[in-house]
């Protein structure tokens, strides 16, 4: 494990963030924003509902891949340190072919049981009849849309990677980071390059070299800490088109050639994946206290790598 120096004046960032991302519904479009407050589960609003089946199932895009096709958006305001949502505040939903779809940001009254995702299963706040009937219109099958219940649930981190830590409904961990320098990078290899929205980061940095971010094991964001603490492994998702919702067998076929397991860690236990991107946990998002934004131009400043990705934890 290699420390590096960021404490003195003169120390040089190693990148900065490009652009911050929150994807308010699971599986559905992200939302690009100057600022995000921290909260105890990752950026504010981030993965907070879910379209669930007729099973209280999470559907995402590996089963429905048209979730790509859903715009979501909230009030500028609501990305602010502080704010509180009013009766006039709505999260707001569009579809091809579908009417727009608000939803109050007010809590609603009905609970849902018997809710999962993965490997978690719980109850959650019902949105309602109408927002029900418009993705079960969209979809074509029984749906429901949910938002995660704060007050009664929890969903922790896997204590294998991250102790003490929780998230809404993303999928394993509270923060992804990833570079455009490893996407450049990756496109250099693609007949048909790939915009960044394939892989679904809430923190796009750039000024590194190509992948420099899987050594990454302690950074400074601002006054914040984060810790790297898993290599993100890729599912289908990546092959889907977020402007068509049409799956095609790039990238994945690509990053197996040079971003699997066997490649980057031949010596460790293989298990057919590959990798993009590092999830992170925040030390600070835990605490107490005001005016914590995380901004587009925030410098980064690596405290603590590894020295190749096969020491990084994936």
């Amino acid at each position: 494990m290699e420390k590096t120096d960021a404490s003195s004046a003169a120390a040089v960032a190693d990148a900065k963030i490009s652009s911050i991302f929150i994807y308010p519904v699971k599986s559905c479009r992200g939302i690009s924003v100057p600022h995000a407050p921290l909260t105890p589960t990752g950026f504010r609003w981030d993965r907070q509902w879910l379209v669930v089946n007729q099973r209280g199932r999470a559907y995402t895009q590996r089963v429905e891949p048209k979730l790509a096709l859903v715009e979501v958006n909230l009030p500028a305001e609501a990305f602010s340190e502080g704010w509180q949502p009013t009766k006039t505040s709505y999260l707001e939903i569009k579809a091809p072919g579908m009417d727009l779809l608000k939803i109050s940001l007010c809590k609603p009254p009905k609970v849902s049981d018997g809710v999962s995702v993965w490997e978690w299963s719980g109850s959650a706040l019902d949105e309602g009849d109408e927002a029900s009937k418009w993705f079960t219109n969209y979809l074509g099958k029984p749906s429901r849309m949910v938002r995660f219940n704060a007050a009664s649930e929890t969903r922790p981190v896997d204590p294998v990677y991250a102790q003490g830590y929780s998230i809404m409904f993303s999928d394993m961990f509270p923060f992804m980071l990833a570079s455009q320098g490893s996407l450049d990078e990756l496109n250099k290899l693609l007949k048909e390059p790939v915009p960044m929205n394939r892989f679904r980061p809430n923190i796009l940095v750039d000024g590194c070299e190509p992948f420099s971010e899987d050594l990454w094991t302690e950074i400074k964001i601002s006054q914040f800490s984060f810790q790297g603490v898993r290599l993100c492994s890729r599912c289908k998702v990546p092959t889907i088109n977020q402007d068509t919702a049409i799956a095609g067998p790039e990238p994945n076929e690509t990053l197996m050639k040079y971003r699997s397991d066997k490649v980057l860690r031949p010596d460790k236990k293989q298990q057919g994946k590959i990798y993009f991107g590092q999830n992170m946990v925040c030390k600070e998002s835990l605490t107490e206290g005001k005016a914590k934004l995380v901004k587009v131009g925030d410098p980064i400043f690596v405290l603590q790598k590894v020295s190749t990705a096969a020491e990084a934890v994936a």
